[in-house]
């Protein structure tokens, strides 16, 4: 799940087990009514957070992430 910590989207990363880590270059994606970031930490790990609506486009009118596919 998606939380905000400062202004950058962050996650779980799965490889390295760490909560709260940094997304670089997130790209927030709707695939079926859902909003997907997707992006990679300092390592180059993929990593993707699944958040609500009105987080997405928070995030997307901070600059802190790229619309992707799904928006109309």
């Amino acid at each position: 799940m998606a939380t905000e910590k400062g202004s950058g989207i962050t996650a779980y990363s799965v490889k390295t087990k760490t909560k709260n880590v940094p997304m670089i270059d997130p790209v927030i994606d709707i695939k079926s009514g859902r909003y997907i970031a997707t992006g990679k930490d300092s390592a180059g790990n993929k990593m993707a957070a699944i958040m609500g609506k009105a987080t997405a486009e928070e995030h997307i009118k901070n600059g802190n992430a790229k619309k992707g596919t799904g928006w109309s």
